[in-house]
């Protein structure tokens, strides 16, 4: 145990621990010759529908307030669930919010930049700014221009980097989860053998990466990307990590080998479903009544099954599904899912 709840200043926004939900009618649709296990970060608060990040602002949020910031600043995509969170959480806190959001995603439905997580919010009072900038995870003008703009006008930002990652704190919420997990496990009287994430901006799989690093399963994470620029997503995990372990205390060192990430699903672009992402949502949602999403969670949703599929986890292996939480986006969709 990394104990990173105990050890570091955390600001409760979290119901508490996350469900972990056996899907078995799925797991024996695909055989039966794995368990799959979903941890359900979607239903983690009530914070807006909630979601991972909001596991990472709970250790971001006693810094901000320490610095007796006014406003949190961050930026993502036009339907970036992790601004949505940043909404929820300045709305909770009593702070302004100001949102950069990117034109990432090459989607063009009528209604994408008015529904789903840019309607929450602005529904939950943030500063919404729309920029016309193509994807990149690494840090962006935009976003440092905002922030000086706050400063111009008066107010002490907290700035928030996409995703809450390439942040200092960033790493810590998911080295958390591990520890999380390991409470659950010994409940459960099992261990998983792996566990399945979506990765774009990297510090949920990098903070997992060095949660389970601590009983040596770092390399038992497997990441699926959905950034479509894997060597950069790689890269960034792989420094977050390295930074989040120093910041624990972990003893050990991570190497790029300790970061798995695979790049086969992200297609064929940021953003935009394939017809395999759309056919595992519809699969996922039919056998288990859980619903996951055309960016992240339908993508890894799609990886996993194929990773089954090809008898990438041995016979009797539990797997472990980290659902993050990206549903309210699939509303920009609509159109390819007007018929279900």
């Amino acid at each position: 145990m990394l104990d990173v709840a105990g050890r570091f200043p955390r600001h409760k926004l979290m119901f508490g621990p996350t469900p972990i939900e056996k899907l078995e009618r799925l797991s024996a649709h695909l055989g039966g010759g794995v368990e799959i296990h979903a941890k359900r970060e979607d239903c983690n608060s009530g914070l807006a529908f909630g979601g991972n990040k909001v596991r990472k602002l709970e250790y971001l949020v006693p810094e901000a307030i320490e610095r007796n910031c006014d406003t949190l600043v961050t930026i993502g995509g036009v339907q970036s669930n992790h601004t949505r969170q940043v909404a929820a959480v300045a709305a909770k806190l009593g702070m302004k919010c100001r949102l950069v959001q990117e034109s990432w995603v090459p989607f063009n439905d009528a209604v994408y930049d008015r529904v789903g997580n840019i309607l929450m919010s602005r529904v939950l009072g943030a500063e919404v700014e729309l920029v016309d900038e193509g994807f990149d995870i690494g840090i962006r003008e935009s976003w440092e221009r905002a922030l000086e703009d706050v400063r111009a006008k008066g107010g002490k930002p907290y700035p928030i980097p996409a995703g809450a990652s390439d942040h200092p704190l960033g790493g810590l919420g998911f080295a958390g989860f591990a520890d999380e997990v390991r409470e659950q496990e010994a409940e459960l009287g099992f261990t998983f053998d792996y566990v399945v994430v979506c990765s774009v901006t990297g510090s949920t799989q990098a903070g997992m990466v060095v949660g389970f690093a601590a009983d040596g399963r770092a390399r038992n994470v497997i990441g699926i990307d959905a950034s479509g620029t894997p060597e950069q997503t790689h890269a960034q995990i792989l420094r977050i990590a390295r930074n989040t372990a120093d910041k624990v205390g972990l003893g050990t060192e991570i190497t790029p080998d300790d970061v798995v990430l695979n790049p086969d699903y992200a297609y064929p672009a940021y953003g935009v479903p394939s017809e395999e992402t759309n056919a595992a949502i519809r699969l996922c949602a039919r056998l288990e009544g859980m619903m996951t999403d055309p960016v992240y969670e339908g993508k890894s949703m799609q990886g996993m099954i194929d990773l089954v599929a090809k008898s990438f986890f041995p016979s009797g292996s539990r797997i472990l599904y980290a659902h993050l939480g990206g549903v309210p986006a699939i509303n920009a969709y609509s159109y390819l899912y007007r018929n279900g």
